[in-house]
């Protein structure tokens, strides 16, 4: 009986997973920002510290997400 109440568990969290996709978004952009981040580091000539490039590069992927959706609101409208 055990067994049966862990599946139904699994498959609860399963099922909130694959409905709930901001968590997954912020994963994949903090991983897509662990290449932004050094790039951001390394063309300041280190005069910014890794906490401060690590920033840029979130606020950068923020604003070309946010630019990417607003551009998309604009052109298609009826989906919102």
């Amino acid at each position: 009986m055990a067994a049966s109440q862990v599946l139904k568990k699994i498959i609860k969290i399963w099922c909130q997973w694959r409905k709930q996709k901001l968590p997954l978004y912020l994963f994949l952009a903090m991983c897509f920002n662990l290449v932004v981040a050094p790039l951001v580091y390394a063309a300041t000539g280190e005069q910014l510290s890794r906490s401060q490039s690590w920033g840029l590069g979130l606020l950068g992927l923020l604003t070309l997400g946010l630019s990417i959706y607003l551009l998309f609101v604009m052109f298609v409208p009826e989906k919102f």
